[in-house]
């Protein structure tokens, strides 16, 4: 039989009585002959519950620490996953990130994976034991324990599913696949059966939920087969159906699958924009502005720079709304007086509605159809951002669901496969 990675969010974690079920979910896939290695988030809320500890203490409180306090929430699964499958008279042994261990470099709170060393781990499955492995963190160089940001357990999953070179990643979760776009804002929305990586990359990039954007990085590049299922099923429902459910993300782009233009609507509340105005037009300006916000650790995500007048451009680019205080503040002491901005503004009442679908590639009118939906619903745009395989938009956050619901709409995305 194969080895098998299993991935658990924080809802499937969430109480004793779940956690004897992915408990007994586990055990299916061992006695079945299956090596599994168990990637389970913290208890649902617990991450939140010790970071806001820490804020209660400090408005700034030190990275470093914060990793230290953070990752205590998957030690406590892990270890409760244990002893749930010894119960069940499973053997089964948990591990740290520090202890596998999973290496990473040392941005704290935002590390990425650079190794994982494997041997600890493939004895314990030789000896026919279940590896349950914390996920969202792991340990520099200088042994500090580092965590991998929020959603990082998706990653790590993934990472050891790549390291292990596992048949397959088995990601569950408190839905039952990847859908056309978010059933609680379209209650027409439909399970996909499969996407490309390519296009739950775009998904996931631009505010999709299902999987954290690095896990399908990595997924993609390292090329692990992942398949979202729901841990919310009856545990021990038989494995060949178990695996037909949910949603598969391939690497095949078939005939079926290019028949959907557009496989997905997806949307992102979290959006910040920034606009400097009349910035002087000269070659560098642009690295000017964002190099400073790149050295500060800040991701940016769509820039447009208007065109010139007068020797001067409007300068717009968007951050995730959490930061847009810190970026205004790098702008501020930074950038405003060396390029000699008139004005710099922020508005956190924007959304980002997005469009994904391979079919892009051998459809014309996407954009315009997309734009014309938008115009009959009186909403303006104020960025467009566009690739391959998907065209984004920035708007008014008040209109997020109304274009959501209207942009499913006009693609046909509630048609059955």
């Amino acid at each position: 039989m194969a080895l098998i990675v299993q991935k658990y969010g924080g809802t499937s974690m969430g109480t004793p009585e779940r956690i004897k079920n992915v408990a007994r979910r586990v055990a299916k896939w061992h006695a079945a002959g299956h090596q599994v290695i168990v990637v389970p988030s913290a208890m649902a809320g617990e991450t939140n519950r010790l970071l806001g500890l820490a804020r209660e203490i400090s408005d700034r409180p030190d990275p470093r620490e914060l990793d230290m306090i953070a990752a205590t929430g998957e030690q406590v699964s892990v270890g409760l996953l244990a002893i749930a499958l010894k119960a069940l008279g499973v053997a089964a042994r948990s591990y740290a990130g520090w202890q596998v261990p999973i290496r990473t470099d040392s941005s704290f709170t935002k590390a990425r994976i650079e190794a994982i060393e494997a041997t600890k781990v493939k004895g314990d499955l030789d000896a026919d034991m279940v590896v349950i492995i914390t996920g969202f963190q792991g340990v520099d160089e200088q042994s500090n324990i580092t965590t991998l940001g929020r959603g990082g357990s998706d990653t790590s999953a993934v990472a050891v599913a790549a390291a292990f070179q596992a048949r397959e990643c088995l990601i569950f979760t408190d839905v039952d696949g990847v859908y056309t776009t978010d059933p609680r804002i379209v209650s027409e929305a439909r399970r996909l059966k499969v996407i490309s990586f390519e296009e739950m990359l775009e998904l996931a990039s631009l505010g999709s939920k299902v999987l954290q954007i690095r896990s399908v990085e990595f997924a993609g590049k390292y090329k692990v087969p992942t398949r979202v299922l729901s841990s919310l099923t009856d545990p021990l429902i038989p494995i060949e159906e178990e695996i037909r459910s949910g949603t598969l993300i391939t690497f095949e782009e078939d005939e079926h699958m290019e028949q959907a233009v557009i496989s997905g609507i997806a949307f992102n509340r979290d959006e910040g924009k920034i606009t400097l105005l009349q910035v002087p037009d000269r070659p560098g300006v642009a690295f000017q502005i964002l190099g400073p916000v790149a050295e500060a650790n800040i991701d940016v995500d769509m820039i447009i720079q208007n065109q010139s007048v007068n020797g001067t451009t409007d300068f717009s680019f968007t951050v995730h709304r959490n930061e847009l205080d810190k970026t205004l503040e790098v702008l501020e002491r930074s950038v405003k007086n060396q390029i000699g901005a008139r004005e710099i503004r922020a508005d956190a009442k924007v959304a980002k509605v997005s469009a994904v679908g391979i079919g892009m590639r051998s459809h014309v009118g996407i954009a315009a159809q997309m734009f014309e939906t938008l115009f009959n619903e009186g909403i303006n745009i104020q960025m467009i951002s566009t690739s391959e395989i998907k065209i984004s938009v920035i708007i008014d956050d008040k209109y997020m669901e109304l274009a959501v619901r209207a942009l499913h709409k006009a693609f046909g995305l509630e048609q059955s496969e």
